[in-house]
């Protein structure tokens, strides 16, 4: 990648922090550490990030309460939580808060290199988007009833009304979108979003829930993203 990217590592084991630094330094990235999410907080306030790595369980700022705040001051930056096998409630709570991804510990490093190579290909191209010109109206532009989904601007209208999605809310929505009527299994999904072979399909049922809560009048009752059950998802033909 051209651009030198600045990633985030919030992790209070100091010898898991160092050993990705290392990694990740030596793949020309610069990297800011932190032992809790208090310090990870203050560096993303004072210096641009691309991309955050949060453990889950620390002291003084857990990852999950650093990630709200994150998002909440409006980063859209990716996350991608670490947790431990025990930690599966954590993980479903982070993945709610606007985490794009989680890594299982124990993990190589080689396995969340390409995690993060993966999740900045996708930010960057997120990030052209929202910064290039005006969308002209063209096969850019896909509507289903209420919604109006724009490729060039990576926006989505619900009842003329923008949304604001995650760049992974946003590709889940786009697949569907482009395929209405179509139903994908979670692991289609995931493997046409995440460019790689399906491993944390469960992601899926938690963004889809986070997307009908911010496309559907009634998330339970939903108009346009339905379960297929036992088979997947799709975007219903209005």
């Amino acid at each position: 990648m051209g651009k030198k990217y600045s990633i985030l590592i919030v992790e209070d084991d100091k010898e898991i922090r160092d050993g990705i630094e290392i990694y990740l330094k030596n793949q020309g990235y610069e990297v800011y550490k932190a032992a809790n999410g208090l310090e990870g907080l203050k560096i993303v306030e004072a210096v641009e990030i691309h991309l955050a790595v949060l453990d889950i369980m620390m002291p003084v700022m857990d990852g999950v309460t650093m990630l709200m705040k994150v998002r909440n001051l409006g980063y859209e930056f990716p996350v991608l939580m670490l947790s431990a096998k025990s930690e599966e409630v954590d993980k479903v709570v982070g993945l709610n808060m606007g985490a794009d991804d989680y890594v299982t510990k124990p993990f190589t490093p080689l396995e969340l290199l390409a995690r993060i190579n993966s999740h900045l290909r996708r930010y960057e191209k997120y990030l052209q988007a929202t910064v290039g010109e005006e969308a002209k109206e063209s096969d850019t532009v896909f509507r289903l009833g209420g919604l109006e989904l724009n490729e060039e601007t990576v926006q989505l209208l619900v009842d003329g009304e923008p949304v604001k999605l995650t760049p992974m809310e946003f590709r889940i929505v786009q697949l569907l979108m482009k395929n209405p009527g179509r139903v994908f299994s979670a692991d289609e999904i995931y493997e046409r979003v995440w460019n790689e072979k399906a491993v944390n399909t469960d992601t899926i049922m938690v963004h889809v829930r986070n997307i009908r809560e911010k496309i559907e009048v009634d998330p339970k009752n939903p108009r346009y993203l339905k379960v297929v059950w036992g088979v997947g998802y799709k975007m219903e033909k209005q």
